[in-house]
């Protein structure tokens, strides 16, 4: 029969193992920075620090270890920003990236420690918001094991000690800002959306205006399914609640990436549609008065009060 000391060492000699098998579960990241400033690094919605330029770091964390991105270059802390993916199991390891089309911030590349082959392995890299190897939204399920790759711009390499380097800027400037745009009422190009008192903090009305050419004005944003960002903020416009009902006004809130309520869709008849929901942005009573709160309301074709013009 063991002693209490003998019993004691037995313990913990299987705890070490136990730690040491999980550590053998972990994945080493690799994260080099090649932009041309210090960044912040984001892991997981977490700030680890920052990491100068030309610098890297090594970090053994889970194959699940959430998004990897910085907030620089007009990114955001809430991950509206190019993040790397990963998603890992005992039998599958696929990486993949997520551009914001409406705030692409940096480029990033993914490189697996396995040399490519047969399409497995390889490099993921998007260095500008017309890239082809990159979601705009996270994909939500991943196949299971096969011995046929994924279809990109997912990515795959089936090797559980498969290490990662993730290198922000791999072209080793920073992307040019996206353009700004005001939106106008239907071509009134003397009226303007705007920010109210140009106060860029959440619960800020959206507004109509005489246009004056402020940063209160300019809003990035894409055709199809978008974000509206106010140019040079984390602020985006924002419909108060994911499934918005006839009147409920509009406001600035800051970006959140995937917030159902400031998920838009600019068509082309130039409606801004809550997307999924049958609510447009409208210009409320018609009027085009200075201070009038914007709204949404149920989209009706050649409804003049929902057209908006760059």
């Amino acid at each position: 029969m063991l002693t209490f000391k003998g019993a004691l060492f037995s313990f913990s000699f299987l705890l070490l193992l136990a730690l040491d098998a999980g550590a053998q579960n972990n994945v080493a990241y690799t994260i080099v920075n090649r932009c041309p400033s210090t960044i912040n690094l984001y892991i997981g919605s977490s700030l680890q620090g920052t990491l100068p330029s030309g610098k890297n770091i090594t970090q053994s964390m889970s194959p699940n270890a959430g998004f990897f991105y910085t907030d620089a270059n007009g990114g955001t802390t809430a991950g509206s920003a190019t993040r790397a993916g990963f998603f890992g199991d005992n039998n599958t390891r696929y990486y993949y990236i997520v551009e914001d089309t409406a705030n692409f911030n940096t480029g990033i590349s993914i490189t697996p420690s396995y040399a490519g082959s047969a399409s497995f392995c390889q490099v993921a890299r998007c260095d500008s918001v017309n890239c082809l190897d990159a979601f705009s939204q996270p994909p939500t399920n991943f196949p299971p094991v096969s011995s046929t790759p994924p279809a990109l711009p997912l990515h795959s390499c089936p090797h559980t000690d498969v290490a990662y380097t993730i290198t922000f800027c791999p072209s080793s400037v920073f992307p040019s800002p996206p353009p700004a745009s005001e939106l106008h009422p239907n071509g009134n190009r003397s009226k303007c959306v705007d920010v109210r008192g140009a106060a860029f903090a959440n619960g800020t009305p959206v507004q109509i205006y005489d246009c004056n050419g402020t940063g209160a004005q300019k809003w990035i944003f894409n055709r199809e399914a978008t974000k509206v960002r106010l140019a040079g903020t984390s602020f985006c416009l924002h419909s108060t609640s994911p499934t918005p009902s006839n009147g409920t006004p509009l406001k600035i809130w800051q970006c959140f990436n995937g917030l159902p309520a400031q998920k838009w869709f600019y068509g082309p008849d130039n409606k801004l549609t809550i997307d999924g929901q049958a609510q447009c942005m409208d210009l409320t009573n018609g009027l085009l008065m200075n201070s009038n709160q914007l709204q949404t309301w149920q989209c009706v074709d050649g409804n003049v009060n929902q057209i908006w013009t760059m």
